[in-house]
This record gives C-alpha cells, sequence and structure tokens, in this order.
C-alpha cells in the first residue's frame, strides 16, 4: 500500500516538532551557528557556580534543538526509507549531533579536574544548577576510573576499532552466511534468520528439525571465526575494565547504573533455586506435543493455535482502554489523546520501516510507530509501545531535561506492566481457544524473557571470568560451557544434543556485554507493579504514577524502589518465579495436563 493510500488518522501528526521543512532548515541554520560558540564555553566553565550554570543552560538548549532536528527527519524516512530528501535530513542532523559532541567533550573533563568540595558548594549556592545535581555528582562518581589526560586520549584512539569484533560477526552473520535451503510441504525454503524463527513454529516436527540442523550447520562452518571475534570481544571488555581500573567487566558494565554485583549474581541463584518450574514446563510442552523424547527444535512448536480472531486499530485500542482501566482515568485520559491527536501511525506502507517504536523529542509528546497487521500479537504490541510512550511523557512533564531520559535499566518496566495488565484483562474475559492462547504467550514470555536471558547473563559471567583468569576462549570450551547451562537450565527431559551447544554463536547480544540481565530485572519487576495495580493494593497506582514521572533523576534501583520494587535481595525476581509457576498450573488445568 501507497502511503498515499492511508487516511490521515491513521498517520502521525509531525506539525508539533516541525510545521514544514522549512521551518526544520531554519533551525538547522540557527543550531550551525550556536555550535562554535558552544566549544568556548570551556573558558572559566567550571571556575564559579555562575559560569557553570550559563554554560550548562546554552549546551542544553543547543542539545534540545539537535535532538528535535534529528527527530522529525528520521521520523520523515521512516515513513518512506526511499524517500533522498529525509535521508539527506538525517545525515545532516546525524553530522550536527557529531559536531555537538565534540563541541562539548571538555564537560567531564573540566569538571572531573574541579575539586568536589568546590562543585558541592555551587551546587548549594546556585539554583540554576539544581537540575544539573545528578548529572555533576554521577561524573564526580566516575573519577577513580578517569586516567590522565594523555591516558585518555590513548584510550579515545581506540574507539575505532573497538568495535571490530562485533562488526565482523555482524558482517558475517548477516552478509557472507548462507543458510541453504530445506523441503517443506509448501516447497523449498530458503533459510533467513527471520525465516528460521518462523520455521522453528511450524507444525510439522520433521521442517522443525531440518531448519534447526541446517541453521546451525552454516555457524558449525564458521565456528572458528567466531569463536575468535567473541574472544576479542570479551578481552576488549576485560582490556577497558583494567584500564579503567574496576575490578572486573562485570563491574565496569554495572558501574553507570549504580548497580551492584550481588544484584546480577542473586538473579541467576534465585532462578537456578527455581528452576524446577522450568523442567515442569518442558513436560508439559512434551505431553502437549504427544512426544517421547523432547529437544530444542521442539521449544517453540506451537501448543495452542491462534483463534483467527482479527483486532482491527479501533477494536484493539477499545481492548486496550478497557486493560489499562487500573491505571486511573489520567492515563487513560492521555491515552485518548495519543488515539485522537495523532501521535501513532499505524499501518504498513511500502517503504516504511518495519517494527514498532516509541520516540520524540523534550517538549513535545511523545509519538509511537506501528505496522499494525490486526492479530492478537498486534494488539499486544500496541500496548508495549504506549507503556514506552506514557513513560516518556510523564518523565519529559515532571522533570526538566537534564533528567527527563530514563535508562535501559527501567526502560522496559512502563512497557512491561501494560503488556500483562492486558494479559490479565483478556485472561479475566475469554475463554476457549484465546484463553488457552493468552496464557501461552504469557509462558512463552516469562520463559524467553526471564530465565532464558537469565542463562545468556550467566554465560556472559562465565566467559569474562574465564578471560580474566588467563583461560583461552576457543569454540570448544565456549561450547562445552554453554552445553552445560543449557542441560541445567531445560533439565533432564530435554534430549541432549551436540548442536545446540553452539547456540552461543548466533547471539549479537553476547557483543554488548551484560545488557541481557536487564531483561530479566526489567520483567520481574513488571510483574509485581502489574500484580499490585491490578489488586487495586493501596498506593501502588500512586507509587508506580511517581516512578514513571521521576525520569532520570535517579540511579534505576532507587527509582524502582519508589514503585515498591525492591532489588536489594531477590524478592522481585522470585515473585517473577511465583507468577511462572501459577500460571503454568493454570495452563496445566486449562489444557487438561496431568
Amino acid at each position: 500500500m501507497k502511503r498515499s493510500e492511508i487516511e490521515e488518522k491513521y498517520k502521525w501528526d509531525l506539525s508539533p516538532l516541525y510545521r514544514c521543512d522549512d521551518d526544520w532548515e531554519s533551525d538547522f541554520n540557527k543550531l550551525n551557528e550556536m555550535l562554535p560558540g558552544l566549544g568556548r564555553l570551556r573558558e572559566g566553565f567550571a571556575q564559579s557556580a555562575g559560569n557553570l550554570a550559563r554554560a550548562l543552560k546554552n549546551i542544553d538548549e543547543a542539545s534540545l534543538l539537535s535532538e528535535r532536528l534529528y527527530v522529525y527527519a528520521k521520523m520523515r524516512r521512516d515513513e518512506d526509507n526511499s524517500n533522498t530528501k529525509y535521508q539527506a535530513m538525517t545525515d545532516r542532523a546525524v553530522s550536527m549531533l557529531v559536531r555537538l559532541s565534540a563541541e562539548t567533550s571538555f564537560v567531564a573533563p573540566a569538571l572531573l579536574a574541579q575539586d568536589e568540595e568546590t562543585l558541592e558548594g555551587f551546587i548549594a549556592g546556585e539554583i540554576a544548577l539544581a537540575p544539573y545535581a545528578f548529572m555533576i555528582r554521577d561524573t564526580i562518581r566516575q573519577k577513580r576510573h578517569v586516567l590522565g589526560e594523555s591516558e585518555e586520549r590513548l584510550l579515545s584512539l581506540s574507539a575505532d576499532f573497538a568495535s571490530g569484533a562485533r562488526d565482523i560477526f555482524t558482517m558475517l552473520e548477516n552478509a557472507d552466511m548462507k543458510f541453504g535451503e530445506i523441503d517443506t510441504p509448501e516447497g523449498k525454503v530458503r533459510l533467513t534468520h527471520a525465516k528460521y524463527i518462523e520455521l522453528m513454529q511450524n507444525k510439522s516436527r520433521r521442517v522443525r528439525k531440518d531448519a534447526f540442523d541446517t541453521y546451525y550447520s552454516s555457524f558449525r562452518a564458521n565456528i572458528n571465526t567466531i569463536a575468535a571475534a567473541y574472544s576479542t570481544s570479551v578481552k576488549k571488555d576485560v582490556f577497558y575494565a583494567r584500564a579503567r581500573k574496576y575490578e572486573s567487566a562485570l563491574s565496569k558494565a554495572l558501574f553507570s547504573d549504580d548497580v551492584p554485583e550481588s544484584l546480577y549474581t542473586g538473579l541467576i541463584e534465585c532462578v537456578h533455586e527455581n528452576l524446577g518450574i522450568m523442567y515442569d514446563y518442558v513436560e508439559t510442552r512434551k505431553k502437549l506435543l504427544g512426544l517421547k523424547d523432547i529437544a530444542m527444535y521442539d521449544i517453540y512448536a506451537p501448543l495452542v493455535s491462534e483463534t483467527g480472531d482479527r483486532y482491527p486499530y479501533e477494536k484493539a485500542m477499545d481492548i486496550i482502554f478497557k486493560a489499562l482501566e487500573p491505571m486511573g482515568e489520567e492515563y487513560l485520559g492521555l491515552l485518548r489523546r495519543a488515539f485522537l491527536e495523532r501521535w501513532i501511525d499505524v499501518f504498513e506502507n511500502e517503504g516504511k520501516t518495519s517494527g514498532a517504536y516509541s520516540w520524540g523529542a523534550y517538549g513535545v509528546h511523545p509519538y509511537v510507530l506501528l505496522n499494525h497487521r490486526g492479530d492478537l500479537d498486534s494488539v499486544f504490541t500496541i500496548a508495549h509501545e504506549l507503556g514506552h510512550a506514557m513513560h516518556t511523557w510523564y518523565s519529559q512533564t515532571c522533570q526538566p531535561y537534564p533528567l527527563a531520559g530514563y535508562t535501559i535499566f527501567v526502560a522496559e518496566v512502563a512497557s512491561t506492566v501494560n503488556e500483562i495488565l492486558l494479559t490479565k484483562y483478556l485472561l479475566d474475559n475469554s475463554d476457549g481457544e484465546l484463553k488457552k492462547y493468552v496464557l501461552n504467550h504469557y509462558l512463552d514470555q516469562m520463559r524467553t524473557t526471564v530465565l532464558r536471558q537469565t542463562m545468556f547473563a550467566e554465560f556472559e559471567m562465565i566467559t569474562h571470568k574465564m578471560c580474566e583468569s588467563g583461560e583461552p576462549l576457543t569454540h570448544e570450551s565456549l561450547s562445552r560451557r554453554y552445553a552445560d547451562l543449557n542441560r541445567l537450565y531445560y533439565g533432564s527431559s530435554m534430549e541432549t544434543c551436540e548442536t545446540i551447544s553452539i547456540e552461543w554463536a548466533r547471539i549479537p547480544h553476547f557483543y554488548n556485554a551484560f545488557y541481557v540481565y536487564k531483561y530479566a530485572t526489567g520483567f520481574s519487576a513488571a510483574v509485581q507493579i502489574a500484580k499490585s495495580i491490578y489488586d487495586k493494593t493501596p498506593g501502588a497506582l500512586e507509587a508506580y504514577t511517581d516512578f514513571l514521572k521521576s525520569g532520570g533523576s535517579d540511579y534505576p534501583l532507587k527509582l524502582l524502589k519508589k514503585a515498591g520494587v525492591d532489588f536489594t535481595g531477590a524478592a522481585p525476581v522470585k515473585k517473577c518465579m511465583e507468577e511462572f509457576r501459577s500460571s503454568l498450573a493454570d495452563f496445566k488445568k486449562i489444557m487438561n495436563v496431568i
């Protein structure tokens, strides 16, 4: 479908960002004139409270402008990626962001050159510095990990090749590797990453096995190269951690969010203690599939068929409004605004960016990009992205610009809370095949987001410890450790096969170390919050709303504590495991599994 064929009410309205492209050009020229002056702010930057406040305010004005320029151009390009005008505008906006970063690179070194007591005095004596207090103190916190000027220059010069291992893996996996073909009842199918995931959900076990074996044979053929790339990535992490005087690569990765290692290890320990639920899930899956033995290529096989029900956009939004009623009238009012004021770009069109996201610029309401297909998964996608959008709206409305941006650690909480509330609504208001489908969907979410990601997190911890202790990371040692973890997490009912031992070789997240654990903690937090809101626990909604309003005004664990989620122990993960256990029991009952 061409974009011109879609009704206006289903397209986002970007005029609050810029009424027309000429206005964008005007701001682009304005920013171009502002940038040279930012570099001159280094003179006397942190020598007085007044100088510091004025300089930071000027930098923020430029940052706000560059952000709006980029967001508008990129969202216009996302409407139709073949539009060369918006390709060029996006490239120009990116170049402006790079220039802004270069012109303001003096900020952190200048703050660190000043002593902490003086900076605290500036904060106490200058009200205009209040929005910057958290940033200044966080910069000071990093001081012991900042090196001398010459050492910092050397590290900065290494940045160009620091991403080399990831780049090699990405090019190998996406450009050079070919995955062959398999025979299906519909004819020959050429495997791709996306097609592999689709075939893993095929009802034919023979098709699933052929896809599994054929897909992984390509990784096995390149296993030495991939092992070398991953080993180099781990060595890079260890090098930067040691260079910056962290105790370990894990310690360095957790430092920016002020997360203790005990949270990371506690997550793994808690999941270990509850793996009996996973073993029960695997047994249940085996029984429902009617298998004597279950293999890893059966883990995504459908247990419940889609009902075939269709959810046009208006019907989907109506369901979401009802599902999110526990969030209160203010929240629902914002959802109505998003629906009526065209914050959302709904349907697929030629050239449009695939998938879904929520995005925006400070000072303007958030936007949501969808490619609505009309199935139930699309309804969950809308709820998910609107969760992000509402988090952004509350953060930007209630926090000044320097404190409005929230971290990845908390980003998925708001979106997942919405998905869980939708799940609970559908379970309470459906029966038969739809109820089975929704419950199965929920179990899959918990399995893949909490248990699978925790297994990945444990693998990363093991491989980095191996490197730190001087143990070589070969494809044999990596595959052996991964196979051990797979046996531990899936249990004795799962057939042991050599093929799954090289699954580590296809996971791109491993090149962004110690990231995946945030999926598990975020989902665990969302389960607790959604349940307390759904159960109308006194004060729960108010506490959660305060969390949404907090933006990036503190470290993520402190912000989550506002919402009643305390990660100083393993309680949130334990509650999530209990949710998994009870949901599995409900599923077994409705599916008549003894």
